[in-house]
C-alpha cells in the first residue's frame, strides 16, 4: 500500500512530513488569501469594469468550473499518482489569476475566474489525496487543522492588504501578486513530493467519460443559474431548469444516496454543500453591505471578514484537539447554531441599520461554526474512504462544497438583483442563508461514525 506507515512519534511539522506540510499549507494559504482578497475588492472591480450585472457570476462561475477540475483530478489520482494532476491544477490556477488580473472588461475577468476555478477545484482534491497517501491516518486531523489554520494570517492581513493594495496601487495586483507567490510555493511543494510513493497500489479502472460529462453539465447548469438574472421574464424558468440539470448531473459525482441524506458518507457530503451555500452565499454581501450602506473603504470593509476567519481557525483547532470527545452530533448542533446566529444578526443589521460593529461581531459566529464543522467533515470523508476511492470521495466532498456555494450565490444574486434599490435586498440574501444553515441539521444528525477516532488530532 502506498500510504505512509503509521509513525505516531512524529508530528506533521517534524521529520519527513515537515516540508510536505509547509508546502501544502503554503498553497492553502495563498488560496485563502486570494479568496478573501477577491471578496473584499470585487465591489471595486465591478464598479471599475461596469460589471454589476456579472457581480455574482464572478464568484459562482469559479465555483462552477471547479467541479470539472475536481472530477478530473479525482479520477486522475485514483488511477495513479498525485504529482501530475496537482501540477496541472496549479498551472490552471495561475493562468486564471493572470487573465483576471489583466482583464480590460468584466467578461474577461469572469473568463479568467472560470479558468481559475478549474485549477482551484483540482488543487483542493489533489492536496486531500496527498494527505491520505503521505500521512498516517492518526495525523489527518492535525493536517486538516493546519489547513484551517492557514486561513489565520490571510484573515488577519488578507482583506486589509487587498483593500490597501487596491487603494495604493490597483486591484489588478490582488490577482497578479497571488499568481507570482503561488509559483514560488508550488516550486517548493513539487521538490518535496518528487520521489515519494504517491500512487495507489490498485488503481481504479472505471470509465471517466460519463463522470466528466456530468461534471460539465453541472458546471453549465451553475453558470446558467448565475446568468439567469440577465434574462428578464425567463429568469425563473432558467433557474428551475438549471436546478434540475444540476441535481440530475451531480448524482453520479456523489456517493449513492447523497441527495436523500442517507446515513454515513452521503450525509457528510450533503451537509458540506448546505453549509457552504449558507456561508459563502451570504459572505460576499458582508463587505458589499459595509461599502454600500456604511461608506466603508475597501480596506476597512475587508476587516469585516477578519473576525470570522480568526474564529474559523480557532474553532478548527478545537475540533482537531477535541473533535472525537465532542462527537459528530454535538459538533453539528453547535456549528449550525453559530452559523444561524450569524446570518440572523446580519439580516437584523441590514433591516434596522444597526452599528456596523454588530455585523462584524455577529459574522464571527459564522467562522466559529464553520471551523468546527468543515475540518470534521473532511476527516470523516477520509475515514469512510479506501485507497481506491480517496480521489472520488475527496472530489465528491469538494463538488458538494462548490455546487452548494455556486447555487446559493446564483440564487442570492438573482434575488438581490430583483430587489435592488429596496431595503429588502440585503435581508433577503441573509434570510436564504439562514434557511440553508437550518436545513443542514438534517444530514448533520445522520453523519454516523467511521474510524475517525483514529484520525482525529490528539495532543
Amino acid at each position: 500500500m502506498s500510504t505512509a506507515p503509521v509513525d505516531t512519534s512524529t508530528g506533521i511539522w517534524q521529520g519527513r512530513y515537515v516540508w510536505v506540510t509547509v508546502g501544502a499549507v503554503a498553497l492553502i494559504f495563498l488560496a485563502a488569501m486570494q479568496s478573501l482578497a477577491v471578496t473584499t475588492v470585487m465591489p471595486v472591480v465591478s464598479a471599475d469594469l461596469d460589471g454589476d450585472a456579472l457581480y455574482a457570476v464572478a464568484f459562482a462561475g469559479t465555483l462552477a468550473t471547479s467541479v470539472i477540475g475536481m472530477v478530473a483530478v479525482g479520477a486522475w489520482c485514483d488511477r495513479g499518482g498525485v504529482l501530475a494532476p496537482l501540477t496541472t491544477a496549479v498551472i490552471l490556477f495561475v493562468v486564471g489569476l493572470v487573465v483576471a488580473g489583466l482583464a480590460a472588461s468584466m467578461p474577461w475577468l469572469v473568463a479568467g475566474r472560470l479558468v481559475q476555478g478549474l485549477g482551484t477545484g483540482g488543487q483542493t482534491v489533489a492536496l486531500y489525496v496527498v494527505v491520505a497517501r503521505v500521512y498516517p491516518a492518526v495525523l489527518h486531523g492535525r493536517v486538516f487543522a493546519a489547513f484551517s489554520a492557514a486561513w489565520v494570517v490571510p484573515s488577519l492581513i488578507g482583506p486589509f492588504l487587498a483593500g490597501a493594495v487596491t487603494e495604493a496601487l490597483h486591484w489588478r495586483w490582488v490577482f497578479l501578486g497571488v499568481a507570482a507567490l503561488t509559483v514560488v510555493a508550488f516550486t517548493m511543494v513539487v521538490l518535496r513530493l518528487y520521489g515519494l510513493p504517491l500512487g495507489a497500489d490498485r488503481p481504479a479502472t472505471g470509465r471517466i467519460g460519463p463522470r466528466m460529462a456530468c461534471a460539465v453539465a453541472v458546471a453549465l447548469g451553475a453558470l446558467a443559474l448565475s446568468l439567469a438574472g440577465r434574462l428578464g421574464a425567463y429568469s425563473w424558468a432558467v433557474v428551475a431548469a438549471s436546478a434540475l440539470v444540476i441535481a440530475l448531473a451531480s448524482r453520479p459525482l456523489l456517493p449513492r444516496g447523497t441527495l436523500l441524506a442517507r446515513r454515513g458518507l452521503p450525509s457528510v457530503v450533503l451537509m458540506r454543500g448546505l453549509i457552504a451555500g449558507a456561508l459563502f452565499g451570504a459572505e460576499i454581501y458582508v463587505p458589499y453591505l459595509l461599502i454600500d450602506h456604511y461608506d466603508f473603504s475597501p480596506t476597512w470593509a475587508g476587516l469585516g471578514l477578519t473576525a470570522a476567519a480568526i474564529a474559523w481557525a480557532a474553532a478548527a483547532d478545537v475540533q482537531g484537539r477535541f473533535g472525537d470527545r465532542l462527537g459528530n452530533a454535538r459538533i453539528t448542533v453547535i456549528g449550525t447554531s453559530l452559523l444561524v446566529t450569524s446570518t440572523v444578526v446580519a439580516a437584523v443589521v441590514a433591516v434596522l441599520m444597526l452599528h456596523p460593529a454588530v455585523l462584524i461581531a455577529g459574522w464571527a459566529f459564522a467562522g466559529g461554526g464553520m471551523g468546527l464543522m468543515y475540518p470534521r467533515l473532511t476527516v470523516l470523508t477520509l475515514a469512510y474512504s479506501t485507497p481506491q476511492n480517496q480521489g472520488f470521495n475527496s472530489s465528491a466532498l469538494s463538488i458538494s462544497d462548490s455546487v452548494g456555494a455556486a447555487t446559493s450565490i446564483a440564487v442570492m444574486g438573482l434575488v438581490f438583483t430583483a430587489l435592488a434599490g429596496t431595503d429588502a435586498a440585503f435581508p433577503a440574501v441573509f434570510a436564504i442563508a439562514t434557511g440553508l444553515a437550518l436545513l443542514a441539521l438534517l444530514p448533520g444528525l445522520r453523519l454516523g461514525h467511521a474510524h475517525e477516532a483514529a484520525t482525529t488530532q490528539r495532543r
